[in-house]
């Protein structure tokens, strides 16, 4: 398969003739890739069952890891559920469009191989005006997954869909860089209290400031089990993961320091090629190995932004391992420490 690459000229203002051929191909039930405000996503038509098993085949991804089905208005959402929880409605009237993901009791409509053989179903609206617009071109919901290769750090540019896609899906549409770079919040609005099951740029404190008391999924806490059956994506399996053994180092800036500069020597001695994710702030702590910074520790957004590009160049440099240090969990820091915790597979070293 040739693999399409379609640059959008003004997000601004988008061109109907330039999505046409895309919503065609997700009707015909093919597969695109586009960009979100959080990360490349790639889709499918979210009602067709066959469609749903190309994503899985493309990304390599276990069936049993539910795919969100996407909207581009609220009038979409009531086929596809068979309810409209009261904190659903709340946080849609607060959040939508945006990057958040809501788990409702999936409708008959909505095949089991969309969600991963679960009767609830994971819906979001996404802001960013090529995917919005797609999506309501297509006049179908559209489920997408990070448009990655399963595991792997997720896209926040064409470039990246195209390294892992190539070949494999029928178009990628280039938006260009997306504008928060980590993945959609997930809430389970489906039982008596939300449930939060992945954070994002929407954070617990603001959820709780919409909806009250918001339950953690203990998932988010530690590594699962094998039998564990995962209610929505990035629950269950390795996810966000550079090819290279990677370390999450936690506890004092300095004593933090201290050890990854240790550890980046050892490696050196035994001929690996280490990577260091740091801070502007930190930066110049680091005078040895492949030093990144993946931002501003006083911005937490230019973290998130930049979090998979800094994993993915490690990748293209063929390090061995990588140390990184940690950040707060509160706030946007929770979902950054999500991503990082899953992308080590657990690997912390406290100091």
């Amino acid at each position: 398969m040739e693999t399409k690459m379609v640059k959008i000229q003004d997000t601004a203002e988008i061109r109907d003739e330039e999505l046409a051929e895309a919503a065609q191909i997700l009707r015909d039930g093919g597969l695109v890739a586009f960009p979100t405000e959080t990360v490349y996503g790639l889709g499918a038509n979210a009602l067709n069952e066959e469609a749903a098993k190309k994503i899985y085949a493309a990304k390599g991804r276990p069936s049993d890891n539910p795919l969100i089905a996407h909207i581009s208005c609220m009038e979409e959402l009531e086929p596809l559920v068979k309810e409209i929880p009261e904190a659903g409605r709340k946080l849609a009237e607060a959040y939508w469009p945006g990057p958040l993901t809501m788990i409702f009791p999936k409708s008959s409509i909505v095949p089991y191989g969309t969600t991963g053989g679960l009767e609830t179903v994971a819906v979001r609206m996404p802001s960013d005006p090529v995917a919005n617009r797609l999506i309501h071109l297509a006049k179908v919901p559209v489920a997408a997954p990070s448009a990655n290769t399963s595991g792997r750090p997720s896209p926040t540019t064409a470039q990246h869909v195209w390294q892992d896609m190539n070949g494999r899906i029928e178009m990628i549409l280039d938006g260009g860089p997306v504008g928060i770079g980590v993945e959609s919040t997930i809430v389970d609005v489906s039982g008596e209290v939300p449930t939060l099951l992945r954070p994002g740029a929407v954070t617990m404190e603001m959820l709780e400031k919409t909806v009250g008391h918001v339950e953690i999924d203990p998932a988010i806490q530690g590594p699962p089990t094998a039998d564990f059956h995962p209610k929505a994506p990035g629950m269950k399996y390795r996810h966000y993961a550079p090819h290279a053994q990677m370390t999450l180092v936690e506890g004092e800036a300095e004593a933090v320091a201290k050890k990854i500069n240790e550890l980046v020597k050892e490696g050196l001695e035994q001929n690996l090629r280490v990577g260091v994710i740091c801070t502007d702030e930190s930066r110049s702590s680091y005078p040895d190995g492949l030093v990144r910074s993946v931002g501003e520790r006083a911005k937490e957004e230019t973290i998130a932004h930049n979090l998979f590009a800094v994993l993915r160049e490690f990748d293209d440099l063929e390090v061995d391992v990588i140390y990184s240090e940690s950040f707060s969990k509160d706030h946007l820091g929770q979902a950054i420490m999500n991503r990082l915790t899953k992308a080590a597979g657990y690997h912390i070293l406290k100091v």
